[in-house]
């Protein structure tokens, strides 16, 4: 099962686009998966359901972090390299979907209950 497959089962199973995302990764960085959905539950939902980035989007953003963020303050190499990681993705994903905005790629917000 590739790790997209497993993102969506993990949706489907209840967890939050960020949580399902994040955490499929997680033992690839030697962090518990159970961990990785804690630390991301509030993402979720464009970000806690304030109309925000999309959930998955954040669940990659933090996989990007952990592939090339330091954990040194004075490594300004690592820091640039995240930077431009994050932004090539978000640019690259804004062509294809159009948004990056949780409520435009779903087509509602999920903060509005009358919508759900």
């Amino acid at each position: 099962m590739s790790k997209a497959e497993e993102a969506v089962a993990l949706f489907q199973q209840g967890f939050n686009c960020t949580q399902a995302v994040l955490s499929v990764f997680a033992t690839d960085f030697e962090l518990d998966p159970g961990m990785a959905r804690r630390i991301s539950q509030g993402f979720g939902a464009g970000i806690a359901r304030t109309d925000d980035k999309c959930g998955s989007l954040s669940g990659a953003i933090m996989v990007i972090g952990l592939r090339y963020g330091s954990i040194r303050a004075d490594d300004v190499a690592a820091k640039e390299k995240t930077y431009a990681v994050v932004a090539e993705f978000l640019r690259e994903f804004k062509m294809l979907h159009g948004s990056i905005a949780c409520t435009d790629l779903l087509g509602y917000n999920l903060s509005d209950s009358q919508q759900c």
